[in-house]
Order: C-alpha cells, then structure tokens, then sequence
C-alpha cells in the first residue's frame, strides 16, 4: 500500500465546524505536519485547492526543502491555468524536489466558487475542457512540439524546452464520479481516486473505471481518500468521531449542506446521499462514518476503529484493487503520528530504515523495539 497524509492548508484543529480548538495554519505548522510525513514513511502529502485554501504550489514548494523523501501530490486546475505554463510549472517543481511531484487534476465541483476564478463553463464542458487540457499537456510534457485547436483550448507550437526528472511526466491522479468524468480518467489518467463511499459502491466505480480504461487500450491504478479515527479500542474511536462534532450545531449542519448543493459535483452529492444531513445514520458501513461530511465538502467519510478493526477495513478495500490510500485526521499533526503508530506495523507499507520503533530503557538509554 501506499499510505499519504494531508497537509490542511485551509486550517486545523480538534473540532469540526467550530472555533474552539481551532489552529492557525502557519508555514511553521505545515512545516511540522510536513516533516512528521517525511519521517513517519507515509508515501507522500495531499495539498488541497479551493479559493478556501493557500496556494498548493507555493505551499508545497517552500515545504522541499523542509523534507527528503516524500511526494507532493499538488493540484493542476484546468481551466484556470494554460496546459503549457503548467507544464512548466510541475518540470520546474520535478527539478527542484528530485522527483518528488504528483500531479492531482482538478476539473472543480462549485460553480459559484469557479464564477469568481473565472470560468463560466457547466459541469460537462469543465470535463470536455480538461480532457483538452489533458491532451496538451501529457504530449509536452512527453517532449512533443504541439499544435492543437479544440473546442476550449487552441496552441501553437506548444513545447517544453526544460523537462522535468520523472518521465514521460509525474503521475496523473484524478477524480470524477459523473460518466463524463470517469472517460476522462480512463483516457487520460494513472491513478484514479474515489471518496471512501461503501465497499460496495467502490467496487461498481472500479469496475466502471477499468472497463472505460481497457475501450482506450488502457489500465489504471486506484487510490481512496477518506479520513481516519483510530485509537486502541473501539470504544475509544467511537468517542473520539463523537468528540470531534461536539460543537456542531444543527444550524451550522443545515448552512453547510446549503451551500454543497449549489455543487454540481456529482461525488460531492453521493457525499451528501450518505448522510442526508442527518446525524442519526452516520455510520453507512460498518466502521464508515459519514460524520465530516455534514460541515465539511469533499471527503466527508472516516474508517472508526481500533487498530485491528481499521486495518480490515483498508484491506477490505485494498482486495478491491485500491493500492494507493489518502488519510486525514484532526487534528493532523498528532494524528499523523498516531495513525502511522497503530496502523502501520499492521499493514503491507513500505518503511524507511529511520522509522523502526524504539522505547526508552529503565536508565534512560534507547531499546530496540520488541
């Protein structure tokens, strides 16, 4: 598996939909959260984007030389960027991390929100959009000189005279729930992402999602993003999801989920399907909480549970054909540390040499772990 982290460039804290507990997101914050990913052996670190956040790019490369081994999975915005500046922006950032780039594509979900960038286009011409946008960009990157005259983007002699370490290009990941969004994944993209929905549901995207990819002569990887609330009993994760909406409201609930309809999102309406705003039918699946998703848009789910328990659950996904997993939790900097603690010696990841455990001795010296 490969395990990311989160880096909330939007904020942080202990609650949900409140003040209290609330964290300010300085570089100093993120640069913790950063080195903490670094050092525990996650894969790498979702930036997210939105005019709610602070600018993935900038973000991400200050954060380069704060870290060594992990990826940056950073947005591309078609539609508010030109597919060759793009390009040069994700050689320039492959350059300079030594490889270390993921490209996420981001086709948007909120039409208000899209308005005030700029763009004007309905949900299946922003798909048609960065299907163009897509085509540009994977032949530049590739080396080609490009001339293309679509129905949303026209260039001329198109290239990239600086190409970036990864080859043909860092990986492609992306998500799109709609018909229209999972072709462009099929056509285009290496690793399609999914919210943590059922299992059942999961599976019926991924057999969608592979057949469109084999009609292209292609296949895909898949990855999941969901949230994580694990402690060492069951009972202690239950309270932990319940603490975590302590402060929620039933007005602030109705706000949010007035403001995600305006979403022509289609993964952002199953996101609301689950729970229909209700705080009674949180748990949708067994250990899938639907709990995040009644004041927060995007992933709105967590696996809850004990170590063991959770540990299931991501496998349970994992025999899907899911091999890639993006984990959050709050607040991000412990829960970073907490989920690789109890979660990691339980499942099939990867680890650096650095991240063995150890304990302290009866004199103070270090002891291998047991």
């Amino acid at each position: 598996m490969n395990l990311l982290w989160f880096i909330p460039t939007f904020g942080d804290g202990r609650y949900l939909g409140s003040v209290r507990g609330a964290r300010e997101t300085s570089y100093a914050y993120l640069r913790q959260i950063a080195e903490a990913v670094d050092s525990l052996g996650y894969y790498g670190a979702l930036l997210p984007t939105g005019r709610t956040c602070d600018d993935s790019w900038i973000v991400a490369a200050a954060l380069i030389p704060a870290t060594q081994r992990m990826r940056f999975l950073v947005a591309v915005r078609p539609g508010l960027m030109t597919p060759t500046i793009t390009a040069r922006m994700v050689a320039t950032f492959d350059q300079i991390s030594n490889g270390r780039l993921l490209i996420n594509v981001v086709a948007g979900g909120d039409p208000v929100e899209l308005a005030g960038d700029g763009l004007h286009l309905k949900h299946d011409q922003r798909y048609e959009l960065t299907g163009e946008f897509l085509h540009i960009f994977r032949r530049v990157l590739n080396g080609e000189s490009v001339d293309f005259a679509g129905n949303y983007l026209q260039v001329q002699d198109a290239k990239l005279f600086r190409p970036g370490i990864q080859k043909p290009y860092p990986e492609l990941w992306f998500g799109g729930s709609s018909p229209i969004g999972q072709q462009i994944a099929a056509q285009h993209v290496d690793v399609y992402l999914t919210w943590g929905e059922p299992p059942a549901d999961v599976a019926a995207k991924i057999d969608a999602v592979r057949k469109a990819a084999s009609s292209f002569g292609r296949s895909l990887r898949f990855g999941l993003r969901v949230h994580i609330i694990v402690r060492d009993t069951e009972k202690q994760a239950w309270a932990a999801a319940d603490e975590l909406l302590r402060y929620v409201s039933d007005e602030s609930i109705a706000a949010a989920q007035k403001t995600f309809a305006r979403f022509d999102s289609e993964g952002q309406k199953r996101m609301a399907q689950l729970h229909g705003g209700q705080r009674d039918r949180l748990e949708i699946s067994p250990n899938l909480w639907a709990g995040v998703g009644l004041v927060r848009g995007g992933a709105g789910t967590a696996l809850v549970g004990d170590p063991e328990t959770v540990a299931a659950r991501l496998k349970e996904y994992a025999a899907l054909g899911i091999d890639t997993f993006i984990l959050s939790g709050y607040p991000h900097l412990e829960e970073a540390y907490r989920v690789a603690e109890l979660l990691f010696p339980l499942l099939p990841v990867d680890l650096p040499k650095s991240t063995a455990a150890a304990y302290v001795g009866p004199f103070g010296d270090l002891q291998p772990a047991k």
